[in-house]
């Protein structure tokens, strides 16, 4: 008997669990500010050069007959430069002559529209021209923190107890969240952001995994996606406290304080009993076992919990005495390899296209709260369009038709009029609610696609090559400085040829999962035809003769397929949730 066997005693999602489940999904909404905040602390307003003659109070707004005269023509984008000024004596004469002057000086100084932007860590510490890159540097060292929080965290959680880590991560965020918001200059800012992410995956990702360990197998899929979104109204409400708060030293500061509420938490929030029990704390587990229960009405067989306690050590004994394979034993077969590597390309482009489109709204042209609104909006959607298919369609089918739909998307605002905005704005955010259908199917997919001993290692490079996407999508996004479209046709390009790639993996839905790395390997090799109403297992047709013949199996591989599937922790979580604790991973 597994913990999930004692769920059904505790009535699966009964009243204390539910009560817990919310709880924990409201801290998605902070973490979803401190994910997307970038895109109003590190906005970009149109600039140009402060002539020498101007004022630090200068205005951004200049008559056209002097522009003509004080800016050289940008051969790169054919527009005024905004690095770079006429050499000139600017006197009245100078404006009166109408002739534009030969030489040309770079900018040291310039001047902001602060129309839509009142200010931003660019206008304070000048990140333009030849320091854009360092507005980039930020988000992007942002996701390095998220990387090292994922893998840090995670090993703190499962060595110290969920709880602890949670809280833990929590105090840390809200410190160095207000630390970012006084930062004097970009180093101390970009070191503080960088903590508030990796504190990301020690609240969010910490929080998810109790919530999920919590939830019955059968509810872990509705569980999971409404968990994302929650993510989802975090992330439109950030456009709500950046509409209200135009500096952005008192939005990160406000984007930061709601966590302070999560602390009162440890009066409510109890530790995992699946973590109490895997480290040798059954009395605990049976305890707060006994306390769900209560508050559920119900009551739990005392067999089953002593059954539980016993199955729980030997469990612990075998994982012991077990060798456990490593991520190299992928690379030594060549189909196990070749399926990594589309998966790992998978995750790649998801976590890139996913986060370039969040990041680059401000770019799209027209109104960028709006904008920005909208890309999370369409992602309620997207999530319900999993529900709904993911277990009818099949994983396959849902990954490559939303990753070739959305590069389709991105890939035609190339064909748009720079005078059709809107048309733009329109096809990137149908891009956007693909690649996110499409990153949420990734993570079951790929679960079932690597063999139960190696599973949760694949996973973890599989969200460490989704997390290379994302700290490289800030520098895409730069690009678009140069020619608008360019992020988008990338960002389309990598969907579009991922979502076809994909075709070459084996469907995974009603099929036998593989175990060993023995049935990883063998798993895709050949055609397989789903079992008949069991929807566990499938038939093998080997060879490329006539599919009429009699399949023939030897009673090793029998014997594989007949053996009950292990349904670990880790593994569930992995198979039965749109997101497993992570690293997306994506959040």
């Amino acid at each position: 008997m597994g913990y999930d066997d004692i769920l059904q005693h505790l009535g699966g999602f009964g009243r204390y669990q539910r009560r817990i489940y919310v709880l924990l999904c409201l801290p998605a909404i902070s973490c979803a500010f401190h994910k997307l905040a970038g895109v109003f602390l590190l906005a970009a307003p149109d600039y140009r050069c402060r002539l020498p003659y101007e004022l630090e109070n200068a205005t951004y707004p200049m008559p056209d007959e002097r522009i003509t005269l004080a800016y050289p023509i940008d051969t790169l984008t054919g527009k005024f430069s905004t690095c770079n000024y006429l050499d000139a004596n600017f006197t009245d004469d100078y404006w009166a002559g109408g002739t534009p002057a030969a030489g040309v000086r770079p900018c040291n100084h310039w001047v902001y529209d602060r129309t839509k932007f009142e200010s931003s860590t660019v206008t304070d510490w000048d990140m333009v021209c030849d320091r854009n890159w360092l507005r980039a540097s930020a988000d992007s060292l942002f996701m390095v923190g998220v990387m090292l929080g994922s893998i840090g965290f995670g090993y703190l959680s499962d060595k110290y107890g969920r709880k602890p880590i949670f809280f833990a991560s929590l105090v840390l965020q809200v410190i160095f969240g207000v630390l970012a918001g006084i930062a004097p200059e970009f180093l101390t800012y970009t070191l503080a952001r960088m903590v508030v992410g990796a504190t990301t995956s020690g609240v969010f990702l910490v929080a998810y995994v109790i919530a999920m360990e919590m939830v019955g197998p059968s509810d872990r899929l509705y569980a999971g996606v409404v968990c994302m979104m929650f993510f989802s109204v975090g992330y439109m409400l950030t456009a709500a406290f950046a509409y209200f708060i135009h500096g952005w030293r008192m939005l990160q500061i406000a984007l930061t304080l709601p966590g302070v509420l999560f602390l009162c938490y440890w009066l409510f929030i109890p530790e995992s009993a699946r973590w109490l029990l895997s480290n040798g704390r059954p009395t605990e587990a049976i305890t707060l076992i006994e306390k769900i229960a209560k508050c559920n009405k119900l009551t739990v067989p005392q067999e089953a919990l002593d059954k539980l306690v016993e199955e729980d050590k030997a469990q612990q004994q075998e994982d012991t005495n077990e060798p456990k394979p490593s991520l190299l034993d992928i690379f030594k077969h060549p189909n196990l390899r070749r399926k990594a590597m589309l998966i790992f390309f998978d995750w790649f482009v998801n976590s890139l296209t996913y986060y370039g489109l969040s990041w680059n709204t401000n770019n799209l042209g027209g109104n960028p709260l709006l904008n920005f609104v909208i890309s999370g909006a369409v992602e309620i959607p997207a999530y319900s369009f999993l529900l709904v298919t993911l277990n009818r369609w099949g994983r396959r089918t849902i990954l490559c038709g939303c990753m070739i739909f959305a590069g389709m998307m991105l890939l035609t605002t190339m064909a748009v009029p720079a005078s059709q905005q809107w048309l733009i704005v329109v096809l990137a955010m149908l891009g956007k609610m693909a690649i996110t259908s499409s990153y949420g199917t990734v993570y079951v997919f790929s679960a079932e696609q690597f063999p139960t001993v190696i599973r949760n290692v694949a996973l973890g490079a599989s969200s460490t090559s989704a997390r290379v996407g994302g700290i490289l999508a800030p520098y895409f996004n730069l690009l678009g400085d140069y020619w608008q479209p360019l992020p988008l046709l990338i960002f389309g390009a990598l969907a579009f040829v991922g979502g076809v790639l994909s075709l070459l993996l084996p469907e995974t839905h009603n099929q036998k999962l593989p175990e060993t790395i023995a049935d990883g390997e063998n798993f895709g090799k050949h055609k397989t035809v789903p079992g008949s109403g069991t929807g566990t297992s499938g038939i093998m047709v080997a060879g490329g003769g006539g599919g009429d013949r009699d399949v023939e199996r030897t009673a090793e591989e029998l014997q594989v397929l007949s053996k009950p599937e292990p349904a670990t922790d880790g593994e569930e979580m992995a198979s039965d949730t749109l997101k497993a604790g992570e690293d997306k991973n994506k959040y």
